[in-house]
């Protein structure tokens, strides 16, 4: 009986023991935990995305990371993010954020990234009005146009939108990762607002349209004048020069009859006398 109690109560010892050890580890844990900020789920890329994509579940993974080193637009589960469009380019091994992903059914490729409330519109350039292909996704740029306005015979440029943002060049939606990449394209998307929209469109059918590249950090929006023909000479008088005409010859000489010479003649008829004028 004796025997059976010591047995008894050093199971129960030995029990109490490995409780205690137990909750002193989480106890222990759960300091250093805190201390450090914890650490949790994210997800990130395994591979580069490009811009336009469409997430798939080979694209994400989940990492454990300390708490603090996790940006507040991450994602903590990868259903989340299955399915969404990419509007900004990922690189392998970055987390995915929702700035760089659009909204929840928006779908992808182009459609996904028209910011809301804008539109997108093409124009159609050449090599010459795209700046030599350097117009690239991204790009800020401001829209010329050349034409000639109703009841004027002197063609004019002006300054139809400024600071547009382009959304792809041809079918392109990414882009360049070293940043001086060019690319030439007939077409070239600009995302507008829907007045700028229909202000855009005119242009294009009263004139031609010239791409002007901007540095991305100039948003100035200042009012730019119209530009003739004009402004393009000092003063802002056009300058001509002379016509040089053919002297004109000298009219001939008119030649003129000879006057006759009269000479009196002294005639005596009695006692009567007459002069009387003969000419040669």
């Amino acid at each position: 009986m004796n025997r059976t109690r010591l047995v008894f109560i050093g199971i129960l010892a030995l029990a109490l023991g490995a409780f205690a050890s137990a909750l002193a580890y989480r106890m222990l844990q759960a300091h250093a935990g805190a201390a450090q900020g914890g650490v949790q789920d994210v997800v990130v890329a395994t591979n580069n995305i490009l811009v336009g994509a469409r997430i798939q579940d080979k694209d994400v993974r989940i990492v454990h990371l300390p708490a603090e080193a996790i940006p507040p637009e991450g994602f903590r589960h990868i259903e989340r993010t299955i399915g969404r469009g990419v509007i900004q380019p990922i690189a392998a091994g970055d987390f995915i954020l929702t700035s760089k992903l659009a909204p929840e059914n928006a779908g992808a490729g182009l459609p996904s990234m028209i910011p809301p409330g804008m539109r997108a519109v093409s124009v159609r350039v050449n090599d010459f009005s795209s700046v030599s292909g350097f117009v690239q996704p991204g790009s800020r740029v401001d829209v010329l146009m050349t034409g000639t306005a109703t009841g004027s015979s002197e063609p004019q440029t002006i300054t139809v939108l400024r600071n547009v943002a382009v959304l792809a060049n041809g079918q392109k939606l990414d882009r360049s990762i070293l940043g001086n990449d060019s690319q030439n394209s007939p077409v070239i998307t600009l995302a507008v607002s829907p007045d700028d929209a229909a202000k855009l469109a005119l242009a294009m059918n009263q004139g031609h349209i010239q791409l002007a590249l901007r540095n991305p950090l100039d948003t100035n929006q200042a009012e730019v004048a119209s530009i003739g023909m004009h402004s393009l000479y000092q003063n802002g008088t056009v300058v001509r020069p002379p016509v040089r005409t053919k002297p004109k010859p000298a009219p001939a000489p008119v030649a003129q009859a000879p006057v006759p010479t009269a000479y009196p003649v002294e005639v005596i008829k009695g006692d009567k006398r007459d002069v009387t004028k003969l000419q040669d």
